[in-house]
């Protein structure tokens, strides 16, 4: 499971700007688990928490989050960050929600502190994020799936193991979604829309800048 920037982009909602950011430098977010160096790969592993940092990133500013991430460790804490449930909580400060789901731990602005009002949904759905839509990590389009049990968790139509550039790619070559299962029998014409949609996406986001 190994994903390239461009991907692990377009499946987290953080820019290139902000992947290379917070994996270089003295206070690192998160080091690529799979190759930290040219060609630069990250696990399946790190996306759901890069997902983590960018759906804070939009409450609470980088510091808080280096803030809430070193008092993990100082509380030992060492697995890999997408074993933690993290949450914005208050106004400021960011909480370690505990395994039982019940109540969070405070991180930042009272570190320790038991909180017992938690809101909490899945990182792995949809969220918005200024101007676009980051799609859910497991199905980013309605027929594309991410199944790290197929072809690494590179994202492909739903149900088959032909992956969605391939089919984004005729489309934009000409060929109408509904002749595509000439090439591809197991490819619907929807299918095929959201193969052309999901591609536009990445495009779309590679093009994004950091905020």
């Amino acid at each position: 499971m190994a994903y390239e920037p461009r991907m692990a982009s377009a499946l987290s909602g953080a820019t290139l700007g902000q992947l290379a950011y917070w994996r270089g430098g003295q206070e690192q977010i998160l080091v690529p688990e799979i190759s930290a160096q040219r060609p630069i790969l990250y696990s399946f592993r790190d996306l759901v928490a890069l997902r983590t940092f960018v759906f804070l990133r939009d409450q609470r500013p980088l510091q808080t989050i280096r803030q809430a991430l070193n008092r993990l460790r100082e509380i030992g804490e060492v697995e890999h960050l997408s074993r933690y449930k993290l949450i914005a909580q208050g106004k400021r400060s960011i909480a370690l929600v505990q395994d039982d789901g019940d109540g969070a731990v405070d991180l930042v602005e009272k570190p320790g502190q038991q909180l017992t009002v938690v809101k909490l949904g899945s990182i792995i759905r949809s969220f918005p994020l200024g101007d676009i839509e980051v799609p859910n990590l497991e199905a980013p389009r309605q027929r594309i799936s991410v199944n790290p049990a197929v072809r690494r968790g590179h994202p492909v139509v739903k149900g088959t193991r032909i992956s969605y550039e391939l089919v984004a790619g005729l489309v934009r070559d000409g060929v109408p979604p509904g002749e595509i299962k000439e090439f591809y029998p197991g490819v619907t014409a929807a299918s095929a829309r959201d193969a052309v949609s999901f591609a536009e996406y990445v495009d779309r986001m590679e093009k994004r800048q950091s905020a």
